[in-house]
């Protein structure tokens, strides 16, 4: 029955009935506006609001959050949270995967602006060897990337899939010989693909690039 209720909820969303922002009717109305027994009712507004997709203000009423894929993938986010470390190739996995067509689109879409940031990016921690920082610039040198490709969906994905991998990353760089230049590197010719609006080199170069750290996890069964 609380399934039921859900899938009423939901309904009453997609169908436009209810929109973001909206205060949903009071319990008693609602549930027998939907032939639902209260209880049923009170537990799929629970889940819904765990979901992220009801907001309950006690003293207020219950409201359809914002619903931005922001806000409804943060389930996803925690899940991967909880990972188990033999689960990390395979978030590599996905990560590769998704990565490279954001990156193949960002190739389409980039503007001067937007190649001169990635590039004063690279620059901004070239000739230094604090992997701290590098790790930081590879968050946001990926981070601009994916923006650049415009979905928000995949976006706030791979952001939920790049704090899974950032403990590989870091641990990757502290013991890799050559691991900050070789970034460096491959950064600078990803830059380069998404300059020259080269969709399957940019491709090609994103899939390459995170498949160089999957490799060494795979390699590095402490971290697997």
């Amino acid at each position: 029955m609380t399934d039921q209720a859900i899938e009423r909820i939901k309904e009453m969303i997609v169908s436009g009935e209810l929109a973001p922002g909206d205060r949903l009717p009071p319990e008693k109305e609602l549930s027998e506006r939907l032939g639902l027994s209260r209880n049923s009712l009170r537990e799929a507004v629970k889940a819904l609001e765990v979901s992220r997709v009801l907001d309950v203000r006690r003293g207020d009423g219950t409201y359809v959050t914002s619903l931005e894929p922001r806000l409804l993938l943060e389930a996803i986010s925690f899940v991967i949270d909880l990972h188990d470390s033999r689960a990390l190739l395979e978030i590599f996995a996905v990560r590769r995967a998704l990565e490279a067509e954001a990156t193949a689109i960002a190739a389409q879409r980039a503007t001067a602006e937007d190649v001169a940031t990635l590039t004063a990016s690279i620059e901004s921690v070239a000739g230094g060897s604090d992997i701290e920082a590098l790790v930081e610039h590879d968050v946001m040198f990926h981070r601009h990337i994916i923006q650049l490709a415009g979905n928000q969906y995949l976006a706030s994905l791979l952001e939920g899939l790049t704090s899974a991998t950032l403990r590989a990353r870091l641990w990757r760089g502290l013991t890799q010989e050559g691991a900050i230049e070789r970034t460096l590197t491959e950064h600078r010719a990803i830059t380069a693909a998404v300059e020259a609006g080269d969709v399957s080199l940019a491709r090609s170069l994103a899939t390459v690039h995170v498949a160089g750290v999957e490799a060494w996890v795979r390699r590095s069964g402490e971290l697997v």
